[in-house]
């Protein structure tokens, strides 16, 4: 019997030392459901917003306006408008591009009478690189090899004029030129740079239109007009749509002084060289010269564009 006391007495000890210790934690530790009320949720939307955005009443393609009180013009313009806007990375990446190329591809437009509008056109044909399509086209322009050949480039194993900015933005002209004259409407030459002039004409005929809102197009020229317009609007108002891009953000041209070639390069590292340069920046400024030599049995004179000292840093040099 004592010793049935004595486990009780223990029990309640034990009960007792229990209820201290709960009392303790509860004055220290807020219960769970407690926690949860007191709380504050961090607000995503604190620091950013999605929103739809506000199609300019005013857009136009080289002057020529767009209908958007057509609601399915509309739906497209505004797909446009929010892929480009909410693609961030790759908006902020043309800005600074555009800063940098842009000075060299306006007056070659204004020379030849192509509205300002169409260096967008390189920014939707090659993101401002010299990009290789998969069917083979190539440049700022992506001039298709025919093409090029057509309208004078050199295009070969040495040399690919596709990828000389000032040649293949002329040649960009002259094409536009001769389907503006065609097609009466730069709207539509700018769908025929894409698709292609025959299927433009193609379309045309089997749909008996003649305005490039009026088509229906495949998927990419049937976006690509919208697309210029949507990369236009962004890169010529940032602030508007979101980007804090300050002069300093942007991308420069190096400056270049030009020297002639009229010879057989044996090699353009050892050329390189003799401009306290490399392979690798010459070819960064030159990017139509596409083998390490020049064979030039003919003697045409090239024009090699060489930066200005101190722009570049030679490893091993302490330059």
């Amino acid at each position: 019997m004592k010793y049935i006391k004595n486990i009780l007495a223990g029990i309640g000890l034990v009960a007792v030392m229990g209820s201290l210790i709960f009392a303790v934690q509860s004055d220290t530790v807020e219960q769970p459901e407690k926690v949860m009320e007191n709380k504050t949720e961090k607000n995503v939307a604190d620091g950013y917003q999605i929103s739809a955005i506000e199609i300019p009443e005013n857009l136009n393609f080289a002057e020529e306006k767009v209908p958007l009180n057509d609601p399915e013009v509309l739906e497209r313009v505004d797909r446009e408008f929010l892929v480009n806007t909410y693609w961030q990375s790759n908006a902020l990446l043309l800005m600074k591009r555009a800063h940098k190329y842009f000075p060299i591809i306006e007056p070659i437009l204004a020379k030849n009478g192509i509205p300002d509008d169409f260096k967008y056109l390189a920014v939707a044909e090659s993101g401002l690189q010299n990009a290789v399509s998969p069917a083979g086209a190539r440049g700022f322009w992506q001039i298709m090899k025919a093409t090029g050949k057509e309208y004078g480039l050199e295009i070969n194993s040495n040399v690919d004029e596709r990828y000389h900015i000032e040649k293949a933005t002329q040649v960009a002209c002259e094409y536009l030129k001769k389907w503006k004259d065609r097609f009466g409407s730069w709207t539509l030459t700018a769908a025929a740079y894409n698709a292609g002039p025959a299927g433009i004409q193609k379309y045309m005929r089997i749909q008996k239109a003649d305005d490039y809102y009026d088509l229906l197009l495949g998927e990419e020229t049937g976006r690509y007009v919208f697309r210029i317009m949507a990369i236009k609007e962004i890169i010529s108002n940032p602030d508007k749509y979101g980007f804090a891009v300050e002069k300093d953000d942007l991308y420069n041209a190096v400056p270049t002084f030009s020297v002639e070639v009229d010879t057989a390069v044996a090699s353009w590292a050892d050329f390189a060289k003799q401009y306290e340069i490399n392979y690798k920046i010459l070819k960064r400024h030159n990017p139509w010269l596409r083998e390490p030599h020049l064979n030039n049995a003919s003697r045409k004179k090239y024009v090699i564009e060489i930066p200005n000292k101190g722009y570049y840093r030679m490893a091993g040099t302490g330059q």
